[in-house]
């Protein structure tokens, strides 16, 4: 298991991408932040820049001029990177899947680990995706590890 898993499972850094959403996902994510929820108790902080990302968190429904953005900045995350899809738009385009401009859902675009439905999502939602997520990276390091046995 790579070192950057294991950094995963204490401190996931977050690039929050908006890729045409209404803003009500955006509004439950910054949510999050509050100290209602302290989603930072988990050690996972927003990070600047999706250079020093773990975790590709997004928004919204993937419109054609986006689509190559999304595919661009996945590109650009330091591997191995998880997403999370956030949202209705960003599972099936929600209210925009009869829409010529967002052809097909985030799944599509780039490889989706973790799907958080709701529209928009409460922010309990969101914190359980995140124990999917350390979950999932568990899972990984256990597989890992049985297979070098």
């Amino acid at each position: 298991m790579s070192m950057k898993l294991k950094a995963l499972l204490k401190s996931p850094w977050v690039f929050h991408l908006s890729t045409g959403s209404c803003n009500n996902c955006d509004i439950e994510v910054l949510d999050c932040l509050t100290p209602r929820f302290d989603i930072e108790r988990f050690g996972m902080i927003l990070a600047g820049s999706i250079k020093h990302a773990d975790v590709l968190l997004v928004t919204g429904s993937c419109n054609r001029k986006s689509m190559i953005r999304v595919k661009r900045l996945y590109e650009q995350v330091p591997k191995p990177c998880l997403v999370v899809a956030i949202g209705e738009c960003a599972l099936s385009r929600g209210m925009f899947m009869h829409s010529y401009n967002c052809p097909v859902p985030l799944d599509k675009v780039i490889p989706v680990d973790v799907y958080v439905p709701g529209c928009p999502p409460k922010p309990e939602a969101m914190i359980s995706a995140v124990v999917k997520l350390i979950e999932k990276i568990k899972k990984e390091k256990l597989e890992g590890s049985s297979k070098r046995k």
